[in-house]
């Protein structure tokens, strides 16, 4: 199975094929507040995790969701203008489950309780650099490309 491999530190995103050779590395952006895992800090969990649900699969790009819904929009600067400081989840979402429990998984460090996933955003949002509210955010063609790499239950290790 694919493993992914999340590093703050760099903001970036490395996809693994099943024999442990890199097939992909994307710029992504994490939490602004940084890392930790407590509910409610707006924070990037670390550790282990999976995907535990791959959410958008064929719909268009730039589809705005919502609690990870598809609302039936579809980004674009008028959107963007109605909603200024949204943050936006659009296109692809990989939800994240964590390993650990009392680390990442269970109480008040759960994350998927937290609804923390990895997902597309805006074209202009800066990648490279922390700016999201937890989550793992990256461009939709990037994001796109890794929905259509991993299957469920894939490995995610997120590290400083």
């Amino acid at each position: 199975m694919p493993r992914i491999n999340i590093n703050i530190g760099s903001q970036e995103l490395d996809i693994y094929d099943y024999y442990g050779s890199i097939i992909g590395r994307y710029s992504i952006s994490s939490a602004k507040n940084g890392v930790g895992e407590r509910y409610g800090s707006y924070c990037t969990p670390r550790g282990k995790h999976i995907v535990r649900a791959k959410i958008g699969a064929n719909l268009p790009i730039n589809t705005v969701f919502v609690e990870r819904r598809p609302t039936g929009e579809i980004y674009g600067p008028e959107l963007a203008g109605r909603f200024p400081g949204r943050d936006w989840i659009l296109t692809r979402i990989l939800w994240l489950s964590g390993c650990e429990p009392g680390f990442n998984r269970m109480g008040r460090v759960d994350t998927m309780r937290r609804a923390i996933y990895i997902h597309g955003s805006p074209d202009h949002a800066e990648m490279g650099k922390p700016g999201s509210h937890g989550c793992i955010r990256m461009r939709n063609a990037d994001v796109i490309e890794l929905f259509n790499l991993v299957p469920i239950r894939t490995l995610v290790e997120i590290s400083e």
